[in-house]
């Protein structure tokens, strides 16, 4: 595991987000319940940014173009392209539901840290 320093600590404040640029990614970071996330700022859907995407009180995030959901500790599908009513359940038909990518994450030194694989 390669970890990466991407912010200091104080530029996430609780209940906010930032995307980052690490590498080839662009990486969304969640400060949610004194917890840090990191994830893929594209949603396996179509590739549309989760940056806007609503936090649900059982820990997923809902990507804000066809509301699937993913866990914020797996990336696990929670739901898959529920939106537009009919045409997202044609849409989820035809395409593979994929899991969100997840970093690890870390904070010391004041900094929050994201692990890359190598």
């Amino acid at each position: 595991m390669n970890w990466v320093k991407v912010l200091d600590r104080d530029a996430l404040p609780q209940d906010e987000r930032k995307v980052v640029k690490v590498g080839n990614h662009k990486i969304l970071l969640l400060n949610h319940k004194e917890q840090i996330y990191a994830m893929d700022n594209a949603c396996p859907h179509m590739k549309l940014s989760l940056q806007s995407g609503k936090i649900t009180e059982d820990n997923a995030i809902l990507c804000p173009w066809h509301r699937s959901a993913f866990d914020l500790q797996s990336g696990d599908v929670k739901d898959w392209t529920p939106w537009p009513p009919g045409v997202g359940r044609v849409m989820a038909m035809v395409s593979k539901q994929k899991a969100l990518t997840i970093f690890p994450t870390r904070v010391e030194e004041g900094s929050i840290w994201v692990g890359l694989e190598d």
